[in-house]
């Protein structure tokens, strides 16, 4: 049951986070947004507070962590995925 958990919250705050970002994603690509997100929110976590917040069960605190990592993918993805323009 928790795995269904992880999936669902992670395709809700990979949405969430790809919309804030000016990103158009499917269902899938903010699944795994949303729970790479999560170790990267977990990381954050454990580097800001010392504690590991984003996977324990389900909290608001694990779950605005899981937010920023997301936010930061999908800021890496973006830049990674902008056409680079240069002058001749």
């Amino acid at each position: 049951m928790g795995i269904i958990v992880a999936i669902i919250l992670g395709g809700i705050v990979g949405a969430l986070a790809a919309r804030l970002m000016g990103r158009d994603t499917g269902i899938i690509m903010s699944i795994i947004i949303g729970v790479l997100g999560s170790f990267i929110g977990s990381w954050l976590s454990m580097l800001f507070t010392g504690s590991d917040r984003a996977f324990p069960a389900f909290s608001w605190v694990g779950l605005f962590w899981s937010f920023m990592g997301a936010l930061i993918l999908v800021f890496i993805v973006n830049m990674l995925s902008r056409p680079h323009h240069t002058q001749v």
